[in-house]
């Protein structure tokens, strides 16, 4: 099985728990410092054990040899492989591992789940003779966002820092407080870095992109230094970048797609530390550039009229028919072949009964989008509102 989802949601634990629960031999691995020698190592092992669970943290950074060496121990039972991933499977799983596997997409922790994990930190520290009270939350769920590993660990650093505290002599007789104030100054203290295990993963890739979105190519390189020099996965970065290209600029730019994509192609021939320079060409560029997101909007209007109106039938006259049957069933009946007419245009409905006429794609307003506009009232004679 695979779980899916964000830092801190207890991913590891729960594979733990799995294994204690079944009584198991529990084996861990690290995708970040094994490859294929240590996972043979385990597996030999495993082969004189019964029942045997692997577990592979951040599984996505496997290689395609590597994940390909889990494949016959799998199939064949030798172990039980538990995969943990902050990425999609879909695209950082070979297909052959991935049908072997139960996904569960595992999701952050809401308001509640985290008071249960403040009320069991206090109760920990009152076993060790430390008293704590919590006379307001509201700080440490905003700086947490949802990660039990990065509330406990603000709650353990407010705690020191009051443990260490020349001026607190009695202090395991005095409660220590968490509030907003105190947990927000020393949290300011202490989280200013960037966590390459993925504490502030998320947080710094936000800053990035949205320095990227925000045409500000000098946040957008701040950003991307900051996450260089935590040791982030440079294809992470290029990935990201390539996914902005389209969702942030599409056909206001489309050189920016180009680009982003050779930056990947570049960033996984080159490695570290050469292809930080590509990286940083392709942020400025990528903040620099026209935005408009205009085909991601298009894309998620038609999805939101398919989750209104369901799977309509298509319409016959752009049905294929390779076979008699469907042409005397009137399949492709009455298509006009594009190409047969004037300016390799012909107006006809493309759009299934009850959607006619419907607008999803509304181009932006920059000179590329604008002439693409032109060219559909042109083309359109009014009919989309273009």
């Amino acid at each position: 099985m695979i779980f899916w989802g964000p830092p801190g949601i207890g991913k590891t634990t729960l594979a733990t728990i799995i294994s204690k629960t079944l009584q198991r031999p529990f084996h861990t691995l690290s995708a970040i410092s094994s490859g294929v020698k240590e996972v043979r190592d385990v597996i030999n092992q495993a082969q004189e054990e019964e029942g045997a669970i692997l577990f592979i943290d951040e599984i996505h950074r496997f290689n395609k040899a590597q994940q390909d060496s889990l494949l016959g121990a799998v199939e064949r039972g030798t172990i039980t492989l538990i995969g943990a991933t902050t990425e999609n499977p879909s695209f950082e799983v070979i297909s052959a591992l991935l049908s072997r596997c139960q996904v569960y997409v595992l999701k952050e922790f809401g308001e509640d789940e985290m008071k249960q994990l403040i009320e069991s930190a206090v109760r920990h520290y009152e076993q060790e003779g430390v008293s704590v009270e919590v006379h307001e939350s509201e700080a440490l769920m905003r700086i947490s966002g949802g990660d039990a590993r990065k509330l406990l660990n603000a709650i353990e650093l407010v705690v020191n820092k009051s443990l260490k505290d020349p001026k607190a002599s009695n202090i395991l007789k005095v409660p220590i407080i968490l509030d907003n104030a105190s947990v927000t100054t020393v949290i300011q203290q202490n989280l200013a870095f960037y966590d390459k295990q993925g504490e502030m993963h998320y947080d710094i890739i936000s800053a990035f992109i949205k320095s990227m979105r925000g045409s500000d190519p000098n946040g957008a390189v701040y950003w991307l230094a900051r996450m260089i020099a935590g040791g982030e996965d440079p294809l992470f970065i290029a990935r990201r970048m390539l996914i902005f290209a389209s969702e942030d600029i599409g056909n206001a730019n489309p050189n920016a797609l180009l680009l982003a994509n050779a930056t990947f192609e570049a960033v996984n021939k080159i490695g570290y530390p050469e292809c930080r320079i590509n990286l940083s060409q392709c942020a400025v560029y990528l903040a620099c550039s026209v935005k408009s997101n205009a085909t991601y909007m298009a894309l998620n209007n038609a999805e939101e009229a398919i989750r209104r109106s369901g799977d309509l039938p298509v319409p016959l006259h752009i049905r294929n028919a390779p076979t008699k049957l469907m042409k005397t069933m009137g399949y492709g009946d009455g298509y006009k072949y594009a190409h047969d007419y004037e300016g390799n245009f012909a107006l006809q409905e493309y759009l299934p009964a009850g959607l006619e006429g419907s607008t999803f794609y509304q181009p932006g307003n920059t000179p590329r989008e604008n002439e693409t506009r032109r060219l559909l009232h042109e083309r359109w004679q009014g009919k989309y509102g273009y």
